[in-house]
């Protein structure tokens, strides 16, 4: 049998199947991660970023904006608008830098913390049925392979 004219088959058939594909199969993920999260912030009004930032944050004591925007995953014009808003509604307080004015660093607010620990509970049952359906050692190795993954060279 001959082999198909490369020219006359679609360009789309260079391509593995969606269903292995490394970028969907990771948002496909996500989706699924993100669904019960997405329902417990709502209860609160705040938006999947608004979460990523406090969290951050709650990890930290004040961070310049360029390592929140890096470490919650958000591009830096964003991150500036989203800052505003979350500034305006008490949940993180921005000041300048004694050391060097031209930084401004970022810390979460009391208000800010209390979101977070009101949400502890729900947030923690979520994981807790991940790592029952998924397993632990599978969601331990899964986290690690990510880890790799975000230090390749592409």
């Amino acid at each position: 049998m001959d082999k198909p004219d490369p020219s006359s088959v679609p360009v789309s058939s260079n391509f593995g199947a969606t269903s292995r594909s490394l970028p969907i199969a990771l948002l496909r993920a996500r989706e699924r991660i993100m669904v019960p999260i997405r329902e417990m912030l709502q209860q609160s009004g705040i938006s999947e970023q608004q979460w990523r930032i406090l969290r951050v944050l709650d990890e930290a004591d004040g961070m310049e904006q360029t390592a929140i925007a890096h470490a919650a995953c958000l591009q830096l014009p964003s991150l500036t608008r989203i800052l505003k808003s979350m500034e305006a509604d008490g949940l993180v307080a921005r000041k300048t830098d004694e050391a060097d004015r031209r930084r401004t660093v970022v810390t979460i607010t009391a208000e800010g913390r209390s979101l977070i620990a009101r949400h502890r509970a729900r947030n923690a049952e979520i994981f807790a049925t991940i790592e029952a359906e998924f397993g632990r050692e599978k969601l331990d190795l899964l986290l690690d392979l990510l880890d790799e993954l975000q230090q390749t060279r592409i």
